[in-house]
């Protein structure tokens, strides 16, 4: 048998061991693809949904309303509830994934109709930012070919069996999947239940610290380091703070801010209040944030 009949053959045995579990997710508004991980339950990304319901179109074109059981922002997963009329649920790998690894890359996006398509693992430990600008490290990057529309579907091993949940577009021919280890499926787990984490937001829109020294020099203020405000959120934490649009957050706890990452630490080990700097034009205050 030659090498291009095996790999035929490969993907005739994923596709029929997963069309069904592959679904489509959403409608004009946006679209994206799941996976089947148990009885009426939709394992997909949280980027994918549009409110607290979401059309989920299964590979004979039934379409159905579905429910949000549990969802992940800043992890970007979401477990979706839908009639699944006992569709065979993908099987975990838990081993994993390493580089030169054949993979095979499954979508449906919004409902559109199913495509299958082969690569290898290409890298690990990538990482990705999150809906919210979190970043969410360790991802393994893959060479499958994806359509838009196809993040939220499942990346598998050559026995069909679960390695990571498509996310993310890396330029042209690389692919990034959250690894469907066993921390994942602790938290899907959690979110089958209905266990939302809840994680401390401040509720500010940020701009980079490079632009932000490009748009003081702008309107004529000295330069410094820190994290701009692009916008703030009615009734947030920052908000009810008085921190404003324009102002440049330049520590948090004392220690001075380079990148987004450093708030989102500082935020998370932060208890119930936090204390941030804050510059407005040239005046310095200090502001103590209220997190609930």
């Amino acid at each position: 048998m030659s090498v291009l009949t095996e790999v035929q053959e490969s993907i005739k045995g994923v596709r029929g061991k997963l069309e069904q579990a592959v679904v489509g997710v959403g409608n004009h508004r946006g679209i994206g693809s799941g996976v089947v991980i148990a009885d009426g339950k939709i394992l997909t990304n949280a980027h994918n949904l549009r409110g607290d319901e979401v059309a989920v179109t299964f590979h004979d074109g039934r379409s159905e309303s579905a429910s949000v059981v549990g969802v992940d922002v800043d992890g970007d997963i979401a477990v979706l509830s839908a009639d699944t009329k006992g569709i065979a649920p993908v099987e975990w790998n838990g081993a994993a994934a390493e580089i030169g690894d054949p993979v095979f890359a499954l979508s449906n996006p919004g409902g559109h109709g199913l495509r299958v398509t082969v690569g290898y693992i290409s890298g690990t430990q990538r990482s990705f930012r999150g809906p919210r600008g979190r970043r969410i490290a360790g991802s393994v990057e893959h060479t499958a070919p994806l359509l838009p529309g196809s993040s939220g579907g499942p990346t598998v091993d050559p026995d069909g069996k679960l390695l990571g949940i498509n996310t993310n577009r890396l330029g042209e021919g690389f692919y990034l999947a959250i690894p469907a280890d066993q921390t994942l499926r602790a938290r899907v787990d959690k979110l089958s239940r209905g266990e939302t984490p809840s994680r401390p937001r401040l509720g500010v829109g940020i701009v980079p610290p490079e632009v932000a020294r490009n748009l003081r020099r702008s309107v004529g203020l000295p330069d410094a380091d820190g994290l701009l405000v692009r916008f703030v959120e009615d009734d947030s934490a920052a908000a009810a703070a008085g921190i404003e649009q324009g102002d440049l957050i330049t520590a948090a706890g004392g220690k001075a801010l380079t990148n987004a990452d450093e708030l989102h630490d500082a935020l998370e080990q932060a208890g119930t209040t936090l204390e941030l700097t804050v510059l407005r034009g040239t005046e310095q205050r200090t502001v103590t944030v209220t997190l609930s």
